[in-house]
């Protein structure tokens, strides 16, 4: 029984040393990137009402969601989203603003899934949201501040795919796709089975420019003729056109911030959030199965709430970042200078002042009274295993 409660429940992990202190810089450098963007931070409740995550609008399955009931008969969740609940803060607080609203926050998330492969149930998202703004500049502006957010935590390596909904849902709409067949496509598209998809689509009775628009869902990166044939095939499918001439304007603004290199246009995107309603990203790098990063419009989800407003916004994934940051060996630089006084009784009150000064002067310092049975080899080990960077002897 003992041994069992040093364990943590499946798909939660305890974080601490090194990379405890990994974490906590990569997270201070991105809040001060966020700052310097103009986004003032936001904290949240870990739980909320179970209608602000409810299936209408359209966030994490409840299957997935960790509810439980208060005093008063409420149904409580575990936030498994930001998103929504910064939604709320904003009609809450920021109801009569007529001009965008920028925030930012940092906060755990918990989803219930299947914890297959490690596949955490808690992480920490850090991400931005802004509100009131619909223009294709305001989805540059995001994503010109996701590569640099990813640059800022060290990486070199890395793509953030771009799509947009209506693409998708463009080409549902002109194939008239019954319910069960569109689901089976989505399906097919998330598993990557587009042999799979070619299949489904040759077998319906569509044009040859909707068919060829089918087969650019499997595209991871669509080149400047690509998406110029892609338009061409659209010209009689409004939804779909305006979808890839909003793509093409965010490229050509992307340019401007430099950073188009690192994005690349993928038409079949989807998203397991049904509040997106125009570009949807997600970013990755080696060293990691799921996304680093990932976000999306969401033009009607403040509706809800009783404040319409055009939004767009992102969460990187913390953990799932330190992870490929560790795999790829690019290290967060820590300033971690700690010194260990190891003093013996008649020195102490020479050591606690000693503490002091170095305090003050901003050292890290951890006093230990010396043991006899304990020699300076000892203390030397034990400041090495605590990542500490100098030892005095007080004797």
């Amino acid at each position: 029984m003992k041994r069992k409660l040093l364990h943590t429940p499946e798909g939660v992990r305890d974080i601490y040393n090194m990379e405890c202190a990994r974490k906590h810089v990569l997270q201070k450098n991105l809040q001060s990137l966020l700052k310097k963007y103009g986004y003032h931070a936001i904290e949240t409740p870990t739980f909320e009402f179970f209608d602000i995550f409810s299936r209408e609008i359209g966030t994490t399955p409840s299957r997935d969601l960790y509810k439980f009931f208060d005093r008063e008969g409420n149904t409580l969740v575990l936030r498994p989203d930001m998103t929504p609940s910064i939604a709320r803060c904003v009609a809450k607080y920021y109801g009569d603003e007529e001009f965008p609203v920028r925030l930012s926050y940092m906060g755990n998330t918990f989803i219930n899934n299947n914890s297959y492969q490690g596949r955490l149930k808690e992480n920490t998202q850090l991400g931005a949201e802004l509100v009131g703004d619909n223009s294709v500049a305001a989805d540059a502006e995001i994503l010109a501040l996701v590569v640099n957010a990813l640059k800022t935590a060290g990486l070199k390596e890395f793509q953030v795919g771009v799509g947009h909904v209506d693409f998708f849902r463009g080409l549902v709409g002109a194939a008239e796709l019954e319910e069960d067949m569109e689901q089976e496509l989505i399906e097919l598209i998330s598993n990557q089975n587009f042999f799979g998809v070619e299949e489904l689509v040759d077998a319906l009775h569509l044009s040859s420019e909707l068919k060829e628009l089918f087969s650019m869902l499997g595209t991871l990166c669509m080149t400047d003729d690509m998406l110029k044939r892609a338009k061409e095939l659209a010209a009689g499918f409004p939804v779909i056109l305006k979808a890839l001439q909003r793509l093409e304007a965010l490229m050509q603004i992307l340019s401007c911030y430099e950073v188009e290199k690192y994005i690349s246009i993928e038409p079949g995107m989807l998203s397991a959030y049904h509040y997106y309603t125009g570009i949807i990203f997600s970013g990755y790098t080696f060293g990691t199965g799921e996304p680093i990063v990932k976000g999306g419009r969401y033009d009607n989800l403040m509706d809800y709430f009783g404040k319409p407003a055009p939004s767009i916004g992102f969460a990187v994934v913390i953990d799932q970042l330190l992870a490929a940051l560790s795999r790829q060996k690019i290290e967060i630089p820590v300033e971690n200078r700690q010194i260990l006084i190891v003093y013996t009784e008649e020195k102490q009150t020479e050591a606690i002042k000693k503490a002091m000064s170095l305090r003050g002067q901003e050292e890290g310092v951890s006093l230990a009274a010396w043991k006899h049975n304990k020699t300076e080899e000892d203390y030397q080990d034990y400041a090495e295993r605590m990542h500490m960077q100098e030892v005095l002897f007080l004797r």
